[in-house]
């Protein structure tokens, strides 16, 4: 027999009223170039007051033995267990609008009855949208504007058409929550920052700025992003100056400049392609990836 999905989480008994309001979700174990997703959800709770409205049981959701969360050992006893949470925080931006953060590690399990419980939420609270973020690996060059794509449950939400016209990816817990809300009938919007493969590894505040724009225009929401923009500016000094000292670094920017420019001036695909006049791409990144490791 199938549980009620409002089995699956716990809301606090005092929310108030957020008819209208928008829930923006991220999940951590997928997909994240450049940290953009979740340095967003940290500045977000760093900066912004916030209150756990919901609290899911995760306990039947996550493979403790794939994760094994951090356990303190303190001489002579075990103190404590850093258990994981997905939750849902009451936030208010900027001007004071209140906003929801749902976040926490990605479900191993049960993913249906996570986004029927999600969307139990959307309906109890009457949210209007429902917003996903995240960076993603392209073949393009830090010198060239920042891409964010925008996926939605209807055409009228797409802010920034992607360049992909079909194509199969894996699985996961956001693009599904998107999926059944539409089906559903309600609004949802997904926004992926285009990093540069070779900084995909790196936390590159550049594409989090990139993605609170984004987010910003959807919603009207009111995100100040002020630390972001000086991390951003600090980051992508750093980057000018170890491209500078190397030759080598130089000629892997140079190389997916003139790919990116090639692809963009005739509206083509962004990834790289098999039998591109630069097959030598993804080696270059390989080496700059390598040479960014042991500055």
């Amino acid at each position: 027999m199938a549980m009620d999905p409002e089995e699956l989480f716990e809301v606090d008994s005092d929310v108030p009223d957020l008819s209208g309001s928008v829930l923006l979700q991220h999940f951590s174990g997928f997909v994240d170039a450049g940290s953009a997703g979740s340095t967003l959800v940290d500045h977000l709770l760093e900066n912004n007051e916030h209150r756990v409205v919901a609290r899911f049981d995760v306990d039947d959701l996550i493979d403790y033995r794939a994760r094994r969360p951090a356990m303190t050992f303190a001489t002579d006893q075990w103190e404590s267990f850093d258990a994981p949470e997905l939750v849902v925080h009451l936030l208010h931006d900027a001007i004071g609008t209140p906003f929801l953060l749902l976040t926490g590690p990605e479900p191993d399990r049960r993913w249906e009855a996570v986004t029927a419980a999600v969307r139990s939420l959307v309906e109890r609270w009457g949210v209007r949208l429902t917003v996903s973020f995240h960076g993603i690996p392209m073949g393009v060059p830090h010198t060239r504007p920042l891409a964010v794509i925008s996926h939605a449950t209807r055409p009228q939400l797409v802010t920034e058409k992607s360049p992909f016209n079909r194509l199969q990816v894996p699985g996961n817990l956001s693009a599904l929550l998107e999926l059944r809300l539409g089906q559903a009938g309600h609004d949802a919007v997904g926004f992926a920052a285009f990093v540069p493969h070779y900084l995909a590894q790196s936390t590159y505040p550049t594409a989090t700025v990139g993605l609170v724009d984004a987010i910003t225009k959807s919603t009207g929401l009111s995100i100040e992003a002020s630390a972001l923009h000086a991390a951003a500016q600090r980051t992508d000094a750093e980057i000018t100056r170890q491209v500078a000292e190397s030759e080598e670094v130089t000629e892997v920017v140079e190389a997916l400049e003139r790919q990116y420019d090639t692809f963009t001036s005739t509206s083509q695909n962004l990834l790289i392609q098999e039998g591109d006049p630069v097959p030598t791409a993804d080696e270059l990144a390989a080496e700059f990836e390598r040479y960014l490791s042991e500055q």
